[in-house]
């Protein structure tokens, strides 16, 4: 019993630590892209972030399924860790509520519109790129 509560120990600190880094993260590439837009109408920042995030965890998926490339550990601190840390799932959600509750409807349309779709593109680009090269 005592060996299972370490691996799950160590399990939750490669998660934890993989978030830490995903945070810092998404905090610095979406603050840089949101101030580089010039925008405060519209949250370029965490779009920004999503679509990286879905592109990268597109690309990851395709090499730790074509190529083995990710022990269990690794997936935990990269996809669970990293990515969860980065992508903001939550905060694409409270924006667009916001634009909801302020009656800009078109705002919150795109703003959904963008972030699935460019997302969804954005996994399938880097599941190909990985894909393409590795063939």
């Amino acid at each position: 019993m005592r060996c299972r509560t370490v691996i799950e120990l160590y399990r939750l600190l490669l998660v934890g630590a993989g978030g830490f880094l995903g945070s810092v993260l998404r905090y610095v590439v979406g603050g840089y892209v949101q101030q580089a837009s010039g925008s405060v109408q519209f949250p370029y920042g965490t779009l920004a972030v999503n679509v990286l995030g879905c592109l990268v965890i597109g690309a990851l998926s395709a090499l730790a399924e074509n190529r083995g490339v990710f022990t269990a550990e690794a997936r935990l601190f990269v996809f669970v860790g990293i990515l969860g840390g980065f992508t903001t799932f939550s905060t694409f959600s409270n924006e667009t509520m916001n634009f909801l509750r302020e009656g800009d409807t078109l705002r919150a349309v795109v703003n959904m519109a963008a972030q699935l779709f460019l997302g969804l593109g954005a996994v399938w680009l880097g599941r190909s790129i990985v894909t393409a090269i590795w063939r």
